[in-house]
């Protein structure tokens, strides 16, 4: 696939990641993946926080709006409108919404999961 139109893609509720709940409802759009590498629409609600987890994927968030802390190993970070973090391969991380929050990530290599890894 070359192209996704966003209004024709089917959100999916997400309330584990990597097998360990979350607390509130992660709502994934899987937009488009390539040969390597996925990207994902994903919209939460202030106070949804997922648990510490590790991926056998590295991913990157750009935050459209809103507001989200993650952890990274031991490191915290506050991201708004226009921030990016990466969590690498295999490094415990988490993410909370402070705010009504929407993120784009993306993910390479491509997850196996149903849920693109969320």
């Amino acid at each position: 696939m070359l192209y996704s139109k966003n209004e024709t893609v089917d959100a999916r509720a997400v309330t584990s990641i990597e097998g360990r709940s979350a607390s509130g409802t992660f709502v994934v759009k899987p937009m488009l993946s390539g040969e390597k590498v996925s990207l994902l629409e994903v919209r939460v609600r202030r106070g949804a926080v997922s648990s510490m987890h590790a991926h056998s994927h590295e991913s990157l968030i750009y935050v459209v709006s809103g507001a989200l802390k993650t952890i990274i190993g031991e490191q915290h970070f506050v991201l708004g409108p226009g921030d990016v973090c990466r969590h690498p391969e295999q490094v415990m991380h988490s993410v909370e919404a402070l705010e009504d929050t929407v993120f784009v990530e993306v993910k390479s290599p491509i997850p196996a999961s149903t849920t693109l890894g969320i």
